[in-house]
């Protein structure tokens, strides 16, 4: 990712839409999907591990499992605006002492950032256009599960990001949405000797977590 992608980022999740995420999880909690994350993360075991949340926003997934006595993790955002959401929400938690953020692209950061016990990508391989490189650095990172929520690749889902672009185009912003093939997500995966242990479809959505075999 080159400067510009990272200050589009930067720009397209700001203040308003951190805010308005932050006051949604408050309200309600972590959304369908990620829940199911939850679910299947929790059912590899997370106690006493520790978890490398990428593109983590406002911390949902860290204050969920640090809550179900997670060791300690560690959350990577573009958006400057979602770091800060994401230390307002722990601190308010009482769990900002068994949280580390760090605000850039991944990609970049990874010789960096320490391998953690699980690795999750809620919703961020679709916003980022090289996703071989996200989802080799970011599993090579993970010591037992890899989790991933990202679109389905069907027709409807792809004349959808064509719609989405389209309108960001015409907004003269130079954010993109992409669609990636889930057969090339699973031979990255598999080829660092992990195995699936659950897939769900939900509407737009494929929520997959795998365990290190």
């Amino acid at each position: 990712m080159n400067c510009c992608r990272a200050q589009a980022l930067d720009t397209e999740f700001g203040k308003k839409i951190a805010a308005m995420n932050l006051r949604q999880y408050r309200r309600r909690g972590p959304s369908k999907t990620t829940r199911l994350l939850l679910s299947a993360l929790r059912a590899e075991g997370v106690v006493g591990r520790t978890l490398l949340d990428i593109g983590g926003g406002v911390g949902a997934i860290s204050h969920e499992l640090l809550r179900s006595d997670l060791a300690h993790a560690t959350s990577v955002d573009a958006a400057g605006a979602y770091i800060e959401a994401a230390r307002s929400e722990a601190e308010r938690q009482g769990h900002l002492d068994r949280l580390s953020l760090h605000q850039g692209d991944f990609v970049e950061l990874a010789g960096d950032i320490r391998p953690a016990d699980i690795v999750t990508l809620d919703r961020v391989i679709c916003c980022y256009p090289d996703m071989p490189a996200l989802v080799g650095a970011s599993v090579a990172h993970a010591g037992h599960v890899y989790g991933l929520v990202y679109p389905r690749n069907a027709w409807w889902t792809r004349l959808g990001v064509r719609m989405i672009n389209l309108v960001f185009r015409i907004r003269r912003h130079s954010f993109r949405t992409f669609i990636h093939s889930p057969e090339a997500v699973d031979a990255l995966v598999v080829a660092r000797g992990f195995q699936l242990r659950f897939r769900r479809l939900t509407g737009v959505w494929q929520v997959v977590v795998y365990a290190r075999t």
